[in-house]
């Protein structure tokens, strides 16, 4: 599995092993399995005679059980049938702002709540336990874009110098970032000033569009709609929130016409990418 920090280094770990690491303090992993947070997957194939839910997979928070014709079915899973957390790590924070032991424990909560509007309205928030965010100052906020897009420029940049067999990055993908990969004036990886990272923004605006497109079509994938829920946002948000405290406000402003869906147009304005440049065609 690969999990990219937020300087674009990519780690490949066992997702066992993953999943009892703590990140390390100060670093920003805001690429994760989207597997993770799915909850609008459910996928049903062909039925194996001898176990009918073999094939039949769930969305998270459920299990498969058959029912008297023998038959395979999603039901909510019992909380209480979730392994417990190996450590801190393992638990996540509710838009209800209650701590739950593990993701499973979440997603089985979630279920057994579907249908009212308190279920409509439980989202997983972000990794860790609950604790105090404080409030995003404007100032602050105007920060955030200057560091995403960079990161989000140097992850292509190692994706395309690691991608040897060349299931990183389609071909199409490969030559767009080949482009800014050679290019002299690109701004090396590092810990930079903001003042820097505005500057090289102005500078080498051409630089940043792609990167600003491929996230979004990294993450626009339930359906692939041009738009972004919460459930699609999570696997960026959850793990940044608790280091990034302008996470939240970031994206509900992203969100300009409050539809609780982050357009394609939305999300490119987000970043400072000019109307005029905005392509569906990059996200793909």
């Amino acid at each position: 599995k690969t999990v990219w920090n937020f300087w674009g280094k990519i780690i490949k770990k066992p997702l066992e092993t993953r999943k009892k690491v703590e990140p390390e303090v100060g670093a920003n992993p805001v690429q994760v399995e989207i597997g993770e947070f799915d909850e609008a997957i459910e996928v049903v194939e062909d039925v194996v005679a001898e176990n009918p839910c073999l094939n039949h997979h769930c969305k998270k928070g459920k299990v498969c059980e058959v029912d008297d014709s023998n038959t395979p079915m999603c039901v909510c899973q019992d909380p209480t049938t979730c392994p417990a957390a190996d450590g801190e790590f393992e638990h996540v924070c509710g838009t209800d702002n209650k701590t739950y032991d593990t993701s499973c424990h979440f997603f089985a909560t979630k279920c057994t709540l579907e249908g009212t509007k308190k279920g409509h309205k439980l989202h997983l928030d972000y990794i860790g336990p609950c604790k105090y965010i404080e409030p995003c100052m404007d100032s602050e906020l105007n920060e955030f874009p200057l560091r995403m897009r960079d990161w989000l420029k140097n992850v292509l940049v190692t994706l395309y110098e690691r991608d040897e067999e060349n299931n990183l990055l389609t071909e199409k993908q490969k030559l767009r970032v080949k482009k800014i990969y050679e290019n002299e004036k690109r701004l090396q990886a590092g810990e930079h000033s903001l003042d820097l990272l505005a500057h090289d923004f102005q500078k080498n605006y051409n630089m940043y569009i792609f990167p600003v497109h491929w996230q979004f079509g990294q993450l626009d994938q339930h359906p692939v709609d041009g738009y972004l829920t919460h459930t699609e946002l999570a696997p960026l948000r959850a793990p940044l929130i608790p280091m990034e405290h302008c996470t939240t406000r970031f994206f509900e402003e992203c969100d300009s016409d409050s539809d609780k869906y982050i357009a394609l147009e939305e999300w490119a304005a987000c970043f400072g990418i000019k109307e005029q440049d905005i392509d569906k065609d990059l996200v793909v």
